[in-house]
């Protein structure tokens, strides 16, 4: 009896270009593509997430793909490009923490108060932004939508199906409007803080000019930080609701129905 076994190059190929787009985006992806998270385990989970979704993916590929090595290597750049755009536009929403944090911390007189930011790559920023960070993760995973980020990638072979032409001009647009929306969502979470700020700053001007002779400076910065934690503390919770809430919503784009 013999065995046939010339299905394997194609399913070897199958597999390669899947892991192209699935690695990449989870390499951009927010909750499963954090820097904090070890790189052997980032490349476990794609990996994993490969060899569960082959069955779903591998019919949108044209058969014989080993058989023209210049098709196969542009399937591959166009796998990879199309992993890219999905996880960047993902990647972006993260984003919001970080300016909200910064401007929550400009408003609340820790604006020079900086720490390592183990949500993106362990760079410097602004304590804020950094807690809000490590708190949207942990968010993200207690609330189950890290499954959203899931379906996103088993959906992206409906939406973005193999060998056609990459729609450049959807992503282009769609980049731009969620730049637009990041920057609008941050300033709307740190709109509390810069309302308080105003009128704090405010009273402090008419506080100098009605006694001169007071330290408007020793006074000023321990009342605004403690300001700034009071209020933290009391929005914490909707600011989150409110983030996650639109976390979720731009990732549903990426979902067929």
């Amino acid at each position: 009896m013999t065995i046939q076994l010339d299905f394997l190059p194609d399913v070897a190929a199958a597999f390669m270009l899947m892991f192209a787009r699935l690695g990449t985006m989870i390499m951009l992806m927010p909750a499963l593509g954090e820097s904090s998270i070890p790189t052997r385990f980032r490349l476990t989970i794609a990996l994993a997430l490969t060899l569960v979704l082959y069955p779903v993916g591998a019919p949108y590929y044209p058969a014989g793909l080993t058989e023209n090595t210049t098709r196969l290597i542009m399937l591959l750049f166009g796998e990879m490009a199309i992993g890219f755009g999905v996880g960047l536009c993902a990647k972006m929403i993260t984003t919001v923490l970080q300016i909200a944090g910064v401007i929550m911390a400009n408003q609340s007189g820790l604006a020079f108060a900086l720490g390592t930011d183990f949500a993106n790559g362990g760079q410097q920023g602004a304590l804020y932004g950094n807690f809000l960070s490590i708190l949207g993760i942990t968010l993200v995973f207690v609330t189950d939508t890290h499954y959203l980020v899931i379906a996103a990638l088993h959906d992206s072979f409906a939406m973005f199906p193999p060998g056609l032409v990459l729609p450049v001009g959807d992503f282009s647009q769609y980049a731009t409007e969620t730049v637009a929306h990041v920057f609008t969502i941050a300033t709307r979470m740190s709109a509390p803080f810069l309302v308080v700020g105003l009128v704090f700053y405010f009273g402090l001007g008419l506080l100098n000019k009605l006694m001169p002779q007071m330290q408007i400076f020793f006074i000023a910065m321990p009342v605004n930080i403690a300001i700034g934690f009071f209020l933290l503390l009391a929005l914490l919770t909707t600011l989150m609701m409110f983030y996650l809430e639109h976390f979720q919503d731009s990732l549903g784009k990426f979902i067929v129905g």
